[in-house]
């Protein structure tokens, strides 16, 4: 099985239904908020690394963490935070992973114009003077994979970890299949 290396995870949550986000940023010290630029709280966490974007309307981004662990950490955390000084927020927040992106390397150097080629324009992207990698769509699970020559993949579109190691399988028989992969 190859080893697939999560880089990011997206995931969102609703944590009230309503913040005033000028008094939290009060207590999520560092916060950056600049409603004529952008209408969220930008708010930079270090363990775990991550940024999180909080909106008025009580909705939550968390992005940059590498595991579905940290990313409670860094939600639970916020809303501790925001408890201990008199917010209305939800005690246990439904978080949803909305995208996963991983890479890996097949360890295969790979012809992408033979590739593009052999598995044709509905399913394949390869227009190798806008960008070097080929962009492979698969319907199940529905994620996309960028394929570079050097055998490297970065996938992304997953939401659970089992999908985007499932693709990384799918990817590898098809390849095998089509004579790419030893």
């Amino acid at each position: 099985m190859t080893e697939v290396k999560i880089e990011n995870i997206v995931a969102t949550t609703l944590i009230a239904n309503e913040l005033d986000i000028e008094k939290v940023r009060k207590y999520l010290k560092g916060g950056e908020f600049s409603p004529e630029r952008f209408p969220g709280l930008i708010y930079h966490t270090l363990k775990p690394k991550s940024a999180v974007l909080l909106f008025r309307s009580g909705k939550l981004v968390c992005t940059g963490t590498k595991n579905i662990d940290d990313v409670k950490t860094v939600i639970n955390g916020i809303v501790r935070t925001l408890k201990k000084h008199k917010f209305d927020v939800l005690a246990k927040p439904q978080i949803q992973v909305q995208n996963i992106v991983a890479s890996a390397d097949l360890k295969n150097n790979l012809d992408l114009v033979k590739l593009s080629l052999t598995f044709g324009v509905e399913r394949i992207e390869y227009e190798p003077e806008q960008f070097p990698g080929l962009v492979y769509r698969m319907k199940s699970p529905k994620i996309v994979t960028l394929i570079f020559s050097s055998g490297k993949i970065v996938l992304t579109g997953g939401t659970n970890i089992g999908d985007v190691k499932n693709a990384v399988e799918i990817l590898k028989k098809d390849l095998t299949e089509a004579g790419f992969l030893r």
